[in-house]
């Protein structure tokens, strides 16, 4: 892992995009040339959430308010305490963007974006409790980032460490 780079204020990124995107990768490899703190979102959805996705169901946005909250309150922990983050999220929708940015004054949205059948491909190739039959209903949810919304978006045919370069030197935090 590198040095800790502290900005002054704190940034704090959510890697996002929809299931297959390679969040949590790309997140770890930031991580690894930053030295930030990092949560996998998906650690915080409640059991029921989890269960439901497994199921095959998508989220309703009541299912989704009280996860995301949790998730502004980490990172407004972190953000008081002066200290960079990085968090994986969806974060599909404008609304759920807004409610990650009341974590901290400075959150920048890496999103990752791919052709549907490679996100496919990847999400049939692995474990997890997202099974690929939502896939199509993510894409349906995904709202583009606007222009007020600070954002680095990337190809996920990118390799994570490239993508952790740029997005650093976005950010102009790059050696």
């Amino acid at each position: 892992m590198a040095d800790v780079v502290t900005p002054d204020p704190p940034i704090h990124l959510v890697v996002m995009g929809v299931s297959g995107s390679g969040k949590s990768t790309v997140a770890e490899a930031i991580q690894d040339r930053m030295g930030w703190v990092f949560a996998e979102g998906d650690d915080y959805h409640p059991e029921a959430n989890r269960a439901k996705m497994a199921d095959g169901r998508p989220l309703t946005d009541e299912d989704r308010w009280p996860w995301l909250q949790t998730l502004a309150d980490w990172t407004r922990e972190r953000d008081e305490q002066g200290e960079s983050t990085i968090l994986t999220c969806s974060a599909l929708r404008r609304f759920y963007r807004d409610i990650l940015r009341r974590g901290g004054e400075r959150t920048v949205f890496v999103h990752l974006v791919g052709d549907k059948y490679l996100l496919m491909e990847r999400m049939q190739g692995r474990e997890h409790f997202m099974p690929p039959s939502l896939l199509e209903s993510q894409l349906d949810t995904l709202e583009q980032l606007e222009q007020d919304e600070e954002a680095i978006v990337q190809d996920v045919t990118n390799s994570p460490e490239r993508i952790a370069r740029v997005v650093a030197a976005q950010l102009d935090l790059a050696p």
